[in-house]
């Protein structure tokens, strides 16, 4: 049996590709395999070049210099379904047009990690060996980090322009964080910040803008680990300008809420929808007016399955002009969705119950907590003698005062006007949170394994890949009703065992397909495969 080995020459860096024959030798009952030099492997295409013999006449190349021609059987089921998703996304002829050298290269390392479910890069070369992908070749370890290395800013957002252009312009997007911790001690963004799974270890942070009705993720950027979420909308602001985006309408959660926020929201002309807390003074305000009339039963949504209004009010717009001197003040519409959920509220009051009971055992048991004094101080009044010992006093206006608007919350906006289309689309939010766990679980990124800046925002780039062709499966999944009856990876795994055959001078043949796989096919709107 024939096979393509790989191995470097440590005094030269250079890797030279040979064609290993495996034989049964009957005398020492034992298998031996013969190498024969096929060619050298080109550091930037990953190609094999091959080599004239040693003490061979130039114009006479030698067998070994012959790169073999011989049939091959793979496994294609599963990269034709990526193949076409890479058309219908648009995603491969992007890709084509930002890195035209190395394109398919980046999508033979997005299929791997899609296919692959949390395996590591490393094992890449024998997943090639395997099946049928663009690349077509083996990538050897060392050039997958060149590449990596070799993604640039430029491209990357030229890559982004492409893929925001796809998007509807009339759908929200949604923006979020997450954070991503790791090891090194070498990456300058890595930084002990606020996470959200309560990580101790230093991060970094991923913000991502995610098309809601697309469910595709088109947009990414790198931040500190430090970094709040209300300090990234600036940035994104200035990105959405640099890119080059039109008529975009972003929806955010209450962590990205501030009043320059908001300013800057109006000052760039976007539309947008964000939580905001109950506790601001204005929101506040609102819900005292409703609080009587939001339970009428003309308010109640049954396909919601609680209670919403909404009330105009005037935003108090500022805008500092360094130019001038000043700051331009006004007024500027916006719609104030208010919703109450009885039960929620009933849950709420519940917890609260339970914390003031944990909060009053820790001081008649002296072992009080630290990050509670202030808890205790606005709930308890303490007192204490030698007499009587301890004595506690409930601050009942205070608790009443805290239960006083649960079950509600809200949602802002400067577009939707009717609080149940407000809500859908807040609620699809959620999809740039599983998107998330996409990336970190499924493509393994739960912990960064790179210790160079320039092979993180390489790696980063080409899981961002692979994220957008989940995305894809997983929307058509939801779609189609197909979770009911399998996973993702069964899915994937029944694409995956159609073999094809190629042999010199032939058309590609295509094993034998199942009814159960050409139906699937069909549930993503693709032929099943073909000989060809």
């Amino acid at each position: 049996m024939a096979a393509i080995v790989y191995q470097t020459d440590k005094r030269s860096g250079i890797t030279y590709a040979y064609e290993s024959v495996s034989r049964w030798d009957k005398e020492k009952q034992q298998s031996r395999a013969k190498r024969t030099l096929i060619g050298r492997v080109d550091k930037e295409t990953g190609k094999i070049v091959p080599t004239r013999g040693t003490n061979k006449k130039k114009n006479k190349p030698t067998e070994s210099s012959k790169v073999p021609i011989v049939s091959a059987r793979y496994f294609y089921g599963a990269t034709y379904l990526l193949d076409h998703i890479g058309e219908k996304t648009g995603v491969a002829a992007d890709l084509q047009a930002c890195f035209p050298n190395s394109f398919r290269k980046i999508l033979s390392l997005a299929y791997f990690m899609v296919l692959e479910d949390s395996s590591p890069i490393s094992r890449f070369a024998k997943w090639g060996q395997l099946h049928k992908h663009p690349f077509g070749d083996a990538i050897p370890s060392q050039r997958i980090s060149d590449l990596f290395a070799a993604i640039t800013e430029e491209e990357k957002l030229q890559f982004f322009r492409l893929q925001a252009k796809r998007r509807m312009e009339n759908e929200y997007w949604a923006y979020d964080t997450t954070s991503i911790s790791s090891y090194s001690k070498f990456l300058k963004q890595v930084k002990h910040g606020n996470n959200k799974e309560h990580d101790r270890l230093p991060q970094i942070n991923l913000a991502l803008v995610f098309g809601e009705e697309s469910n595709l993720p088109f947009y990414y950027r790198k931040l500190a680990g430090n970094i709040l979420d209300v300090k990234t909308v600036t940035t994104l602001l200035a990105d959405i300008d640099f890119l080059g985006l039109k008529k975009v309408n972003l929806v955010m959660d209450r962590g990205f809420y501030s009043q320059a926020n908001i300013n800057g929201l109006y000052q760039n002309h976007l539309k947008f929808l964000i939580a905001v807390k109950r506790s601001l003074l204005f929101v506040k305000n609102q819900i005292d007016k409703v609080r009587d009339s939001i339970r009428d039963w003309t308010n109640y949504s049954k396909r919601h399955e609680l209670f919403m209004t909404s009330v105009t009010i005037a935003w108090d717009y500022s805008q500092k002009r360094p130019y001038k001197g000043d700051i331009l003040r006004g007024k500027r519409r916006m719609y104030l969705h208010i919703y109450y959920n009885p039960e929620q509220a009933l849950e709420d009051e519940k917890k609260f119950t339970e914390h003031l009971l944990q909060l009053q055992d820790e001081l008649e048991s002296g072992e009080r907590n630290p990050q509670h004094e202030k808890q205790y101080e606005k709930y308890f009044s303490i007192t204490s003698t030698p007499v009587r010992g301890l004595k506690l006093k409930v601050k009942q206006q205070a608790i009443d005062e805290a239960k006083r608007n649960y079950g509600f919350f809200t949602l802002a906006s400067n577009k939707i006007k009717d609080a149940g289309e407000a809500l859908d689309n807040y609620r699809n939010k959620d999809l740039a949170e599983k998107a998330f766990g996409n990336l970190k679980d499924r493509l393994s990124l739960r912990r960064l394994e790179v210790s160079s800046e320039l092979s993180l925002d390489g790696k980063l780039f080409v899981e961002f890949i692979a994220l957008i062709y989940l995305s894809f499966i997983k929307k058509t999944m939801q779609d189609k009703e197909l979770f009911g009856k399998y996973t993702m990876q069964e899915v994937l795994d029944q694409f995956d065992v159609i073999e094809c055959f190629e042999h010199p001078g032939r058309k590609l043949h295509i094993g034998e397909i199942t009814k159960k796989q050409e139906k699937l096919y069909q549930k993503f709107e693709i032929p099943p495969p073909s000989s060809l």
